[in-house]
């Protein structure tokens, strides 16, 4: 019997498929695509998520913040409008007598001590360490920067003038005491009013920021 022979086909020979036949493609793209477009939107509500839930922190620590400067301006406020008066009254006789002594005898100038304000100060500092104060609007947390800097600068003056009644005590030389004393009034007169001026701006400012109102007890009069 004769061989036959069979012609060998080549893989890359072969005839190619008709096109009804072919696997098509477009199912895996389409897949794919989807699959990139779930991941990405699955990120980006991720992203959007923790943005969210830090600006909320943020919120949160700013208004926190705001509530402890609107109860130690109060505080302070308090303070400043309980001296106010004696200081105005006392610098009036000081200056007085040191103008005539002989018009005003000096025993008859009441001097209760120098009654400085001790400001409080804790929810500065606290905004500081926290770093609050970036959180809060820049024009407000300006205003609140503004008012605890005047008061550092009263809180200057005042050292200057405990620093000298400790050198120089009345019962040494009261004339020499009451003219520190009327040098140390004469900006303090000055700053209290101010000062005063300033909380009655702010506290108003800090309410509307939280979104609460002046309580009328702790009001401000």
């Amino acid at each position: 019997m004769a061989d036959v022979h069979l012609p060998q086909l080549d893989e890359h020979d072969a005839a190619p498929l008709p096109a009804a036949d072919r696997p098509s493609r477009t199912p895996s793209i389409v897949r794919i695509a989807l699959e990139v477009a779930l991941i990405g939107t699955g990120v980006f509500l991720g992203l959007a998520g923790e943005q969210w839930r830090e600006s909320m922190r943020h919120r949160e620590l700013a208004n926190t913040s705001l509530r402890r400067f609107r109860t130690e301006i109060l505080a302070n406020r308090t303070a400043v409008a309980a001296v106010k008066e004696y200081h105005a009254g006392l610098k009036t006789s000081i200056d007085a007598y040191l103008a005539d002594p002989s018009a005003l005898h000096r025993d008859q100038i009441r001097v209760n001590g120098a009654q400085p304000v001790f400001f409080e100060r804790t929810a500065w500092d606290l905004s500081m360490a926290t770093q609050s104060l970036n959180y809060i609007d820049p024009q407000l947390a300006f205003a609140i920067a503004r008012v605890y800097n005047s008061q550092q600068n009263y809180t200057d003056i005042t050292k200057s003038i405990l620093q000298a009644i400790y050198l120089r005590p009345p019962n040494e030389d009261l004339d020499a005491f009451f003219s520190a004393l009327a040098v140390y009034l004469g900006d303090i007169v000055l700053a209290e009013p101010r000062l005063l001026t300033m909380y009655d701006a702010l506290l108003p400012q800090i309410d509307r920021a939280v979104g609460g109102s002046v309580d009328e007890k702790a009001a401000p009069h």
